[in-house]
């Protein structure tokens, strides 16, 4: 029993050192970033109805005899240089509508909601060019993370509705807790059958090993200034007061997202599905937490038959040394996380 007990403080021990060496290298690469005024990463924008259209004919090329391959091609090319044709027509006369567009982002988020720095530029992009008629439809795929990072990408998607742009987002996978927060901004949402959505509440987990380091005569004091600076430590001894403001603000968090979704999405019944459980999409459909079945690839196949539909897409320049840095910075964050007071969506 000894011999646990040993194991465990040096395991203490290795966790502290680890810990402390994570937060100077985090620092260090803090100050590099702060020295790179210039963000290293380009747009890239692709024109869906174009690529829908080379795998179309690439099917046809592989299905069809020559002859009539040939005559399919000589029809294609036709219609598409008509099409042209009437696209200038309208960009040189001014009281011509002009055709509508889709926009199409995508958000993978993970704990800290990394990705809102490339959806800001996205976002930023389509923002100095589209207009009224536009649509903006954005692949969501998150299981939620902590609350300012997801705070802030529902924020860069709210920006899109006070434009006055439609905003539609989609869901293949999940989107829940901060995913659903991002969701919840759109005038529409649709998701997969068996998309995973909802999750409307908040935890927070920490570790304490305050017993194990006493019974083995190892202090750790925590001073703090203000009486709720530190309401739960991992190293020290919670009190019964500390875990009751604790409660109290996840509460208070909690609170917040669900005043976030009713605002966006009045016909919710959140005394239903404020609750922190998840449904299916299919469920999901009869609590009014999305408004439609299909996944994003089909909603922006039929986008296409009446719209030109643009991918856009941020690309970070990384040297291969910066990735693995990116990486053990996200090791940190999650590592942090632990003493988040705030909890994660």
């Amino acid at each position: 029993m000894e011999y646990v007990y040993d194991y465990l403080v040096f395991l203490v021990q290795a966790i502290t050192i680890v810990v402390a060496f994570l937060v100077i290298l985090s620092a260090l690469m803090s100050l590099g970033a702060r020295r790179q005024h210039l963000t290293t990463g380009h747009l890239e924008v692709e024109k869906l109805n174009d690529r829908l259209d080379g795998l179309k004919q690439r099917i046809e090329q592989a299905v069809l005899p020559p002859r009539a391959f040939k005559k399919v091609s000589k029809q294609a090319a036709k219609a598409a240089k008509k099409d042209a044709k009437q696209a200038t027509k309208r960009a040189a006369a001014d009281d011509e509508p002009a055709a509508k567009r889709v926009f199409a982002l995508s958000f993978e988020g993970d704990l800290q909601a990394s990705k809102v720095a490339q959806l800001r530029h996205e976002v930023n992009a389509v923002l100095m060019f589209a207009t009224s008629t536009d649509e903006i439809v954005v692949r969501v795929e998150s299981a939620g993370g902590m609350v300012h990072g997801y705070g802030l990408a529902a924020s860069q998607l709210h920006r899109i509705r006070e434009r006055g742009l439609r905003l539609v987002v989609a869901v293949d996978k999940v989107a829940a807790s901060g995913g659903y927060l991002m969701a919840a901004v759109a005038d529409r949402v649709i998701a997969a059958p068996f998309a995973l959505v909802g999750s409307i509440g908040v935890v927070a987990q920490i570790p304490n090993v305050h017993r194990l380091l006493k019974k083995n005569d190892i202090d750790f004091e925590v001073i703090t200034a203000g009486q709720y600076k530190r309401t739960m430590t991992v190293f020290g001894e919670n009190t019964e007061e500390g875990r009751q403001k604790f409660t109290e603000e996840l509460e208070d968090v909690h609170a917040l997202f669900q005043e976030f979704v009713h605002e966006n999405r009045p016909s919710v019944d959140l005394a239903k599905v404020a609750t922190g459980e998840a449904w299916y999409g299919k469920r999901a459909i009869e609590l009014n937490l999305v408004d439609e079945i299909t996944t994003s690839d089909e909603y922006l196949m039929r986008s296409c038959e009446n719209a030109d539909v643009f991918e856009v897409r941020w690309v970070e320049q990384k040297k291969p040394i910066e990735r693995v840095l990116g990486q053990i910075e996200n090791g940190i964050s999650q590592v942090m996380q632990l003493f988040h007071r705030g909890g994660s969506l």
